[in-house]
């Protein structure tokens, strides 16, 4: 990363709102990108973009460049501070936003330690933010470190690595690989789906520090390669993507131990599909009714009825994502439509979403976007 990071380029910001968005209601999205050449990205560093939530379409109003690789990123709940993890390298970004327009300015940047930080969330309280770090220093391991007042970071607090036996594929699985480490919907349970040991690891976090809970793990199958985890908001469910044999394994979730089972697996592909493919990303509908998944390879987004009696899934469709490499997807915060980042095809394309069934419908509307690999809502 440069000595002066965060360069920012502003277009003009349209005030009026359009018909359906509540008069002075403000919605942006934040979009992370791969920037480097070791990951051939054409990304330029963070695109801020207006979103029109009644046709599902972004306008760009500012990008940050001269950032590297910044892909996760998450923002506090006064939406006043985004944080960002800059894929490969060691360190995590801090900005300010400005409320009025919703444009970044940079703070602070602070060392993780390790390589190849790749998710980030804060805790309930606000007061810490977790960090999976996907190479570190001592192997995969989930980080802590404090935030002060004004959302700036402090050093690093707690390092706990992932340990177990690793997974039988000889590339991907060498070592522990931490991938994701969000909170169950209490705030109290940290889930950390990792690819390299086939586990999802459950902590519990009390007072800023992690704590094994009591049922430290579930194991995945062999070769499964667990990537990323949505926690049912209303139900005892949480649902896994595991990248490496495109399939997702509903779970029953305790809420009072953190303990996860298993209680069904299921592909993300059709039955036709023969060729290779990837998972990678996993969401629920607002309703947790419906559930979606993307395909790398078999380049789509699956979409699985959820049964909120018994957690169990079954399957609707996979609905083409219009692109390359579907690495990441976001549902809007009304749920009407779902933004798809097709990371290798350089767009983001909007669909909508159907109330009844859940099903993906063709919008029509596309943005481009170099190599866009995470987007947030604020």
């Amino acid at each position: 990363m440069s000595a002066a990071p965060g360069r920012s380029q502003a277009s003009s910001h349209r005030s009026a709102q359009h018909e359906g968005t509540p008069v002075g209601a403000k919605l942006y999205a934040y979009v992370g990108s791969r920037t480097t050449r070791e990951r051939n990205a054409r990304g330029e560093g963070i695109s801020v973009y207006r979103v029109d939530p009644a046709l599902g379409r972004l306008e760009r109003v500012q990008l940050v460049s001269d950032l590297v690789n910044p892909s996760f990123l998450a923002l506090n709940q006064r939406r006043d501070r985004l944080y960002a993890v800059h894929g490969d390298g060691h360190e995590l970004s801090v900005f300010s936003v400005d409320p009025d327009n919703g444009c970044l300015q940079w703070l602070q940047r602070q060392d993780c330690g390790g390589r190849n930080p790749v998710h980030l969330a804060l805790d309930a309280s606000e007061k810490f933010l977790l960090v999976s770090d996907h190479l570190g220093q001592q192997g995969g391991s989930l980080v802590v470190l404090p935030v002060a007042e004004d959302g700036r970071l402090g050093a690093v607090q707690q390092r706990v690595p992932m340990v177990g036996p690793p997974g039988p594929h000889r590339h991907e699985q060498p070592f522990a690989k931490p991938h994701f480490n969000p909170f169950d919907p209490s705030g109290r349970f940290v889930a950390v789906p990792d690819k390299g040991l086939d586990r999802v690891f459950v902590f519990d976090f009390t007072q800023g520090q992690l704590v094994p809970a009591a049922q430290p793990w579930l194991q995945a199958r062999e070769g499964a390669g667990p990537r990323h985890i949505v926690f049912h908001p209303q139900a005892p469910y949480a649902y896994v993507v595991n990248e490496l044999d495109s399939t997702v394994t509903a779970c029953h979730f305790d809420t009072a131990s953190g303990a996860l089972r298993a209680l069904q697996i299921v592909s993300s592909l059709p039955d036709s599909y023969t060729g290779n493919s990837r998972a990678s990303e996993i969401a629920l509908s607002p309703d947790g009714r419906t559930l979606y998944a993307s395909n790398r390879g078999y380049d789509s987004i699956a979409a699985f009825r959820v049964d909120t009696a018994t957690g169990r899934l079954t399957w609707l469709e996979a609905t083409p994502s219009q692109g390359q490499t579907p690495r990441f997807f976001a549902i809007a915060p009304d749920g009407r439509h779902m933004f798809v980042l097709n990371e290798d095809s350089d767009s983001i394309v909007t669909f909508a979403i159907d109330a009844a069934s859940g099903r993906l419908l063709p919008t029509q509307t596309r943005e481009p976007c170099g190599s866009p690999v995470c987007l947030v809502f604020g």
